[in-house]
Formats: structure tokens, C-alpha cells, sequence
């Protein structure tokens, strides 16, 4: 999923304390909660029909190699004893909202990613509690108290850091990067799971023979700009622990999107459109998670010889269900075929964003 990087990562003369918290196989965690018929099971959140996609699998399931994005299709051939749960995503948004009134007892400097994570900067905390770990351990165990649910958290000085922080005890732990630390620990880290690196920049590293953070610290900032452009000096700084992106409170994206390029060209367009399936998937959850409806839907077509076109839609009303969006998809596809070249890349993305306490109930529908 796409993320703004307009603000560049760098040397600040502040220290901050940011904690990143991330509710544990969140939609998959609260079906078990409130089934207990579920509970110590593999499942799987979202459609089991045939071009359905996988919204979240619970940790029994991530045993199989089940996760988010993936067709149902695939999903249950890997796991042939998987439950599909259809999404309550009221539900979801009500325990979430439980757990952001609990950031709010510490701190106001909250930022949401979506239903299930969120950044907080507890530098200047409401309690005054000196140390970010403590306030990270008497969040986690309110939420357990709140909501039955369990939480993961990283702490560290900044943004990038605290959130590889909170995947590295998961679930139910957390962990902390000092800055001492920070340098070293992403010595290792492959760049494709760098902050602001996709698949395509990804594969563009590999190809200059940058595979690690002490590949890409190793080279200048010159060496970096010059091959990666204004994110150069991001990820250059990046490889030595440096984020100074701030935690942004009551953040509203102007877009959202997803991309992926594909290990072979393709020409069929049902091909394509099962492609596009966990791309539509990523959008969508974003929508649900943060609440927000946009009213153009851009299609983005990158053909074997790298021309790129897009195609877009706009609504009189807003994008009010995952429907709405795969069909004005297919329709924008459609109006693109046949296609004259093969196609290697395919994105999908949503702007025009408006939040949902202020969208009319009465939506103009696309089907």
C-alpha cells in the first residue's frame, strides 16, 4: 500500500519516544474472541468463493503459510481444514475505537494506520511516565482488560524503528530500539522491507547489488540520489536508524493505492482481473480501517515495454463498498482492452477522500 514520503527522513536534533501498537491477527483475533467454537482453529476473515481474498488469518491458520491479500482459492488448498468468517467490519471499528480511547488516556499524539495499528508519540505524556516501555506495558494490559484481545508494541526514537520493533516479539510481546541499537538493526534487514521500498525499487537495489541496510548505508548520499532520485536521500538515511517523519495526529491520506509487478507479463484479461483481486483487497481494508470513502477510483497499467497509462473514475457520491470498487475496476480495465501489449504491472488506487461521519447515507452506486 501506497504512503506519503514528502516528509524525508534525517538527523533531528529531538529525541523522540514513539510506540507503535499492532493488535495481533486483529479481525481473525476478535471472530475467535467472540466464538469461542473458533477459538485454537485456523481462520480466515473474508470471502471463501472462488475469486474471494483472504482480509486476515488467525495465527493457526499463518502456520499453513495463510496470510492477508491471498486469493481464498489458494489459501484453502494450503490449509484444507480453513474457516472462512465473512467480515464484521462494525464490529472491528467499535473495538477499535475502545483501544484508541486507551491511547488517548496517554497521550493525544496519535496517529492510525488503520483499524488495527496506530503510532503514538508519548515523548510528552499525559501520565508523565518517564519511560515509553512502561506506557507501551500498561496499554497492552488494558486493552487485554477492555477488549480480550491481545497487542504488540515496539518502541523506539522513531517512526520506522518502532514499528520493526513491534513485528519482532510478536504476538503478545514488545521490544525496544534504542538509538544505540538503531544502526545496527537494520544491518540485515533485506531493503525490500525498508519503509517507502516496493517491489519495483526493491528489485532495482538487487539489480545494483544492494540487498541489505548495510549494502545501501555503504553507499553516499550522491550515489543514492542519483540512482533513486528525492527517496535516494530517505532511504540513505533510513540505513542508518534516521526517520524524522513525525507522528501525525488526525492524518488524512489524499490517496491510497496498491501496486504489484508480475513475474511474467500478462495478456489475458481474467488473468488481470484475478491480479487485481488482492490489490482491490489491500485498497478496500484501508478504506474500512480508517473510515474514509474516496470518489475516484485510477486504474494503472504498466505495459512490457514500462509505457504507463492510468484510467480513472469519478463518483457523484462516494466508493461505498469493496463491490463498488472491483467493479468500477474492471470496468476501467475493460475499457482498455484489447490491449496491444503485454502487461507487466497493474495498480489500483483511491483519492478524493472524504470521512465517513460526513458522507450522505444515500450513495451513488456504480453497479
Amino acid at each position: 500500500m501506497t504512503d506519503e514520503n514528502d516528509d524525508q527522513a534525517g538527523p533531528s536534533l529531538r529525541q523522540r519516544k514513539i510506540i507503535h501498537v499492532d493488535m495481533d491477527a486483529f479481525y481473525a483475533s476478535v471472530e475467535q474472541r467472540d466464538n469461542p467454537d473458533l477459538r485454537g482453529k485456523p481462520v480466515a476473515v473474508g470471502g471463501s468463493r472462488e475469486r474471494g481474498v483472504v482480509a486476515a488469518a488467525s495465527y493457526e491458520a499463518r502456520k499453513f503459510g495463510v496470510r492477508s491479500a491471498m486469493p481464498s482459492v489458494t489459501a484453502k488448498r494450503q490449509c484444507p481444514d480453513l474457516i472462512f468468517v465473512k467480515p464484521r467490519f462494525e464490529v472491528y471499528k467499535a473495538v477499535s475505537q475502545q483501544i484508541r480511547d486507551i491511547f488517548a488516556e496517554h497521550t493525544l499524539i496519535i496517529e492510525p494506520l488503520s483499524l488495527d495499528e496506530a503510532y503514538l508519540d508519548v515523548t510528552e505524556n499525559l501520565h508523565g511516565i518517564p519511560l515509553a516501555r512502561d506506557i507501551a506495558l500498561a496499554i497492552r494490559a488494558k486493552i487485554k482488560a477492555k477488549t480480550g484481545l491481545n497487542a504488540s508494541a515496539g518502541i523506539s526514537y522513531n517512526k520506522f524503528l518502532a514499528k520493526l520493533a513491534s513485528d519482532h516479539r510478536k504476538p503478545n510481546g514488545q521490544y525496544v530500539i534504542t538509538p544505540v541499537m538503531g544502526p545496527t538493526f537494520v544491518e540485515a534487514l533485506p531493503v525490500g522491507k525498508f519503509h517507502g521500498v516496493g517491489p519495483a525499487t526493491s528489485a532495482k537495489m538487487n539489480s545494483l547489488g544492494l540487498y541489505t541496510g548495510l549494502d545501501m548505508r555503504n553507499q553516499s548520499l550522491e550515489y543514492m540520489r542519483a540512482n533513486f532520485g528525492k527517496p535516494g536521500a530517505y532511504y540513505y538515511w533510513l540505513s542508518r536508524g534516521v526517520d524524522d517523519r513525525e507522528v501525525r495526529a488526525n492524518r488524512i491520506r489524499k490517496s491510497v493505492g496498491a501496486e504489484n509487478t508480475f513475474a511474467s507479463d500478462l495478456t489475458d484479461f481474467e488473468a488481470m482481473v484475478s491480479k487485481l483481486q488482492p490489490l482491490i483487497e489491500k485498497v478496500w481494508r484501508h478504506c474500512e480501517g480508517t473510515g474514509n470513502r474516496g470518489r475516484t477510483v485510477t486504474l494503472k497499467v504498466k505495459f512490457a515495454d514500462f509505457e504507463l497509462i492510468s484510467r480513472s473514475r469519478t463518483v457523484a457520491g462516494t466508493i461505498g463498498s469493496r463491490r463498488e470498487l472491483e467493479s468500477a475496476i474492471s470496468d476501467l480495465l475493460k475499457a482498455v482492452f484489447p490491449t496491444k501489449k503485454a502487461v507487466r504491472l497493474l495498480g489500483v488506487s483511491i483519492s478524493g477522500f472524504v470521512d465517513a461521519q460526513n458522507v450522505s447515507p444515500a450513495q451513488i452506486s456504480l453497479l
